[in-house]
């Protein structure tokens, strides 16, 4: 009589069993999909970080080498010199490389074949979803470019509109007198400096910056305060 009790009991211990493990597989599928992007997006994230940051020293110096010398070329000469200037100097690099081997292997007698064959055979297409997935990203900061645009022209927040107004108004003054190529390298100095030296002087920086905010936070209260429809809306 044991026997049929534990046969009857069988299916709905096999039963649920069986559907216990639908339930962890789907649970586990999840969350393994997100620490897989995440780890794609912070892989990203982190080589900027380190770059700015100068964990590796040669690399973020022939970064920041390169392009600060792109910029100060393209400061004195035209884009289109700079561009050919650049393509020349690396087809005179290639071509004479390939030449040298060539020499080389009708001397030696050897037949190493091609001295870029490597680079050659390697595969540079983009995939359809590799675009796509690139396309997408770009769209999600467009969008919301966008929407800050509309906000701020027609003028959702005064505040905020006011805000744009006078930066605005700083940069006509900043225009008079720099270009944009100058201000592109200043940009680069303050990218390449001000994140380490911030980490070194963490501590410091935060508090001043704080006194700031609050005196700023202030301020704009009472600009707030005393512009008409602001106080209403806040009270509403």
């Amino acid at each position: 009589m044991a026997e049929p009790s534990a046969a009857t009991q069988s299916p709905s211990v096999s039963s649920s069993s069986s559907g216990a493990e639908p339930s962890a597989t789907g649970g586990g599928g999840s969350p393994g999909a997100c620490p897989a992007l995440g780890a794609k997006s912070c892989g990203s994230s982190c080589a900027v970080h380190d770059l700015i940051f100068w964990r590796d020293v040669k690399k973020t110096g022939f970064v920041f080498g390169t392009t600060l010398i792109m910029l100060l070329s393209l400061a004195a000469f035209s884009v289109i010199s700079v561009v050919s200037y650049l393509i020349l100097a690396l087809l005179s690099v290639t071509i004479s490389f390939r030449v040298y081997k060539s020499v080389i292997q009708a001397v030696q007698k050897s037949e190493e074949g091609h001295p870029f064959k490597a680079y050659l055979d390697v595969d540079i297409t983009l995939s359809s979803e590799a675009f796509h997935n690139y396309v997408n990203a770009a769209m999600v900061h467009i969008n919301r470019a966008l929407k800050l645009i509309i906000r701020l022209f027609l003028v959702e927040d005064l505040v905020d509109s006011l805000k744009l107004a006078v930066f605005m108004w700083l940069m006509t003054y900043v225009g008079a007198v720099f270009n944009g190529i100058t201000l592109l390298i200043l940009a680069e100095l303050l990218i390449f400096s001000v994140p380490i030296i911030y980490e070194k002087y963490k501590t410091q920086i935060d508090h001043y910056v704080g006194i700031a905010r609050d005196q700023t936070k202030s301020i704009v209260e009472k600009i707030q305060a005393k512009l008409p429809g602001i106080a209403k809306k806040k009270a509403e």
